[in-house]
């Protein structure tokens, strides 16, 4: 068991996109990615590249800042988007039915320190990191036994 971290240098808007265009087709429901950063970091960016990766018919993938959760049907089953930044209390995601989200769909979620308590055990944490115009670092970490293989079938070295 234990825990497994991988970093990634992107250099661009484009890198940050073809990592997030990697891992999505081998995301499955009850997979949660808790994307950590601050504004600005790149967290929105990688989940529409995520998701439009996923997407049978291409649409528009707006944030979820003021919407909190946006929902989708892919090839591999429902996926959440959630952004908790304006929310002010855990309590509030159990109302958002993400909870239940968590084991049904797969689930992207900004601003996890907002779950609390309700953060998934088995969910893997990415966070961004700004360190130059475009280039960010994406520190990825979770379950070994959960995402080493499926990192390794993406292509993301560790």
């Amino acid at each position: 068991m234990g825990q497994i971290t991988v970093t990634l240098n992107t250099t661009s808007e484009e890198d940050t996109a073809r990592a997030a265009a990697r891992l999505a087709p081998l995301l499955r429901p009850g997979h949660v990615l808790l994307l950590e950063g601050g504004i600005g970091a790149g967290k929105t960016h990688f989940a529409r590249s995520l998701i439009r990766t996923v997407l049978d018919t291409p649409e528009d993938i707006p944030s979820p800042t003021f919407t909190l959760v946006q929902s989708y049907d892919t090839r591999h089953g429902e996926l959440w988007h959630a952004d908790l930044y304006r929310l002010s209390h855990p309590d509030d995601v159990i109302e958002l039915g993400l909870t239940e989200a968590f084991e049904d769909a797969i689930c992207l979620v900004e601003w996890p320190d907002r779950l609390g308590d309700l953060a998934p055990d088995g969910a893997l944490h990415l966070s961004f990191s700004v360190v130059g115009d475009s280039a960010r670092t994406i520190t990825m970490t979770g379950d070994r036994e959960i995402w080493h293989d499926l990192l390794n079938e993406a292509g993301i070295e560790h």
